[in-house]
């Protein structure tokens, strides 16, 4: 059955009413960056995966709503299994997440055994279960560099499911490692074309660029072959150009951000003066606006979906993301 389309006058309506059955469940919203306006406005927390289910664990309230996509859901009930985690629509998925399975890891690991497994936080809980240390985009070098100076450099490391992170993990330390050849479809639609135009059209600009991007290792190059001022080149996590912006605050220099459009929402909202021009106009996850306000209410309404990762899958999942956590400390 198709949703009729949100109309304008609704949305504040809708966005105190989710507030008050919020209140009244004694539920904490928490939205991803790349969710829509309406949801981040609501939300008592906005951030990226990892940020947000470090938030869900922390929290004093027993029911989490997750605005995010499904293996964001699986990370806070990882953490928190003590707490209800509900998802508004558990269709929600990720193309990066759905690119490697369990079984795939497991067969992986049986061709090179005694190597390192190190997987981006954008899987399942059950690839999370088979593996040595998660990473996010902001901290997959640190974590692979503690590796490799606790391990050995000879190390051999299996790292996944995104190979543009990958790459750009391999340029940064200077060496190889057996790479998942997986992408977000969205971040590998944007494409060194895109780049090129943007950067011609807003010449001096700033670059944004988040390492899964499909253009990431290619900027790379271009920098370390002096076609690109690495000046004003930046590779951030999403959480790295909210920084960015709050140090931004007044500026008139325009902006390119390669990343999934939603971020320029709150990237504007940090800096209201600065102009932030997207890469790719184009680039928007499907998954990420399947959550809406009306099924936020509904989601807070009746309960519904929870996300609840079994205990012997939780307990192992849960050793990689607490030390690539230690790492960061």
């Amino acid at each position: 059955m198709s949703q009729a389309p949100l109309m304008l006058e609704n949305i504040p309506a809708l966005q105190a009413e989710v507030r008050a059955l919020a209140q009244e469940r004694g539920a904490v919203i928490l939205a991803h960056n790349y969710q829509l306006p309406e949801i981040q406005d609501v939300a008592d927390y906005v951030g990226d995966s990892l940020g947000l289910s470090q938030w869900a664990a922390r929290t004093e309230s027993d029911t989490i709503v997750f605005c995010g996509v499904h293996f964001m859901a699986e990370t806070a009930s990882i953490l928190s299994p003590e707490k209800t985690v509900l998802i508004p629509d558990a269709d929600a998925g990720c193309s990066l997440a759905d690119s490697i399975t369990a079984d795939q890891l497991r067969a992986w690991k049986a061709k090179h055994p005694g190597a390192i497994v190190v997987m981006y936080v954008n899987t399942t809980a059950e690839v999370k279960a088979e593996t040595d240390y998660c990473v996010t985009s902001s901290n997959a070098v640190r974590v692979v560099e503690h590796i490799l100076r606790e391990h050995g450099p000879d190390t051999e490391i299996l790292f996944g499911p995104d190979m543009f992170l990958g790459a750009y993990v391999e340029k940064r330390i200077g060496r190889s490692m057996h790479v998942w050849d997986g992408e977000c479809h969205v971040h590998a639609g944007i494409r060194p074309d895109d780049i090129t135009a943007v950067r011609a059209a807003h010449p001096g600009a700033d670059f944004l660029i988040h390492p899964e991007c499909g253009c990431s290792t290619s900027v790379m190059e271009y920098v370390a072959a002096g076609d690109v001022d690495a000046e004003g080149v930046h590779m951030l996590s999403t959480g790295g150009m909210l920084t960015y912006a709050q140090q931004h605050q007044g500026s008139d220099a325009p902006v390119i951000v390669a990343t999934e459009t939603g971020m320029l929402y709150p990237l504007r909202e940090a800096a209201p003066d600065v102009e932030f021009i997207a890469a790719n106009e184009r680039a928007s996850c499907k998954y990420m606006k399947m959550i809406t306000l009306p099924k936020l209410r509904e989601s807070l309404r009746e309960l519904r979906t929870e996300v609840k990762v079994p205990e012997s899958i939780a307990e192992r999942a849960r050793v990689p993301i607490e030390r690539m956590v230690a790492i960061n400390a």
